[in-house]
């Protein structure tokens, strides 16, 4: 037991900057406090015990701000940062090395007893925070979720989800099916939007295609000499490249 504390100890301050002391982690993280409380409730779960494992949950939510429910299975090094209204389902499962900040629901979306109805989180995910996993589905290794997703689908191992309802994005530095080396804080990096990704694709097209336009005025003024006395020319012709693709993309940002 009291080494399984000091790995949830050095793991908090691995990965917080604002932890100052192993004995401010021990007294003062709720995190901590609530992993703690869950590893007594999930042992009286497993023995049948339900009672006094809903009771301890209960002590727990009221003493941290964060309910586990005592069956929901959790992994080694486990990192609940602030913690403040956390949900964890009963048979959710969470992996080793994982990261979730406040705000977040691992919640089911059936109500029949015995089956899997809440997420399965892989190794080192990270879950920033207000996001809502729900469903039974797996997120895979070393996946994040983005601040406020919705996410009601699997995710690779290794991509990022982010967005209302969540979208996938695939993993661009790592093999299929391989986590991505390093810890994200708060799960997203610049880049991670899909709407902004899909919108810097159109600009960037836009900006080739006018800029192609101009190349081929170019090239019928030299074929023909002089492209304002040839009749079948418009007069309010674009010969001249005027989109501003940088100021778009600086909106975007």
């Amino acid at each position: 037991m009291f080494e399984r504390l000091r790995e949830d100890i050095d793991c908090i301050m691995e990965r917080d900057p604002a932890a100052r002391s192993r004995w401010e982690v021990l007294t003062c993280y709720p995190g901590l406090h609530a992993l703690v409380f869950h590893r007594w409730a999930h042992s009286c779960w497993t023995h049948g015990w339900h009672w006094p494992a809903r009771f301890i949950s209960n002590v727990a939510r009221w003493w941290t701000g964060i309910e586990i429910h005592p069956g929901a299975l959790v992994g080694q090094r486990v990192f609940i940062d602030h913690g403040m209204g956390i949900v964890v389902g009963e048979t959710a499962e969470i992996g080793d090395e994982c990261t979730i900040y406040q705000g977040v629901t691992l919640g089911g979306t059936s109500l029949y007893k015995g089956a899997k109805r809440h997420p399965t989180l892989g190794k080192g995910v990270v879950v920033s925070a207000g996001a809502k996993v729900l469903g039974g589905f797996t997120v895979g290794d070393g996946a994040r979720v983005g601040a406020n997703a919705v996410l009601l689908k699997p995710v690779p191992a290794g991509a990022t989800a982010v967005g209302i309802p969540a979208r996938i994005v695939e993993a661009k530095d790592t093999e299929a099916g391989e986590a991505p080396k390093g810890f994200t804080a708060y799960g997203v990096t610049l880049g991670d939007d899909p709407v902004a990704q899909a919108m810097k694709g159109l600009i960037d097209h836009t900006a080739g295609h006018e800029h192609q336009i101009a190349l081929l005025w170019k090239a019928i003024e030299k074929l023909s000499g002089d492209v304002k006395d040839t009749e079948c020319v418009p007069s309010d012709a674009q010969k001249a490249e005027d989109f501003d693709a940088d100021q778009l993309k600086q909106l975007m940002r």
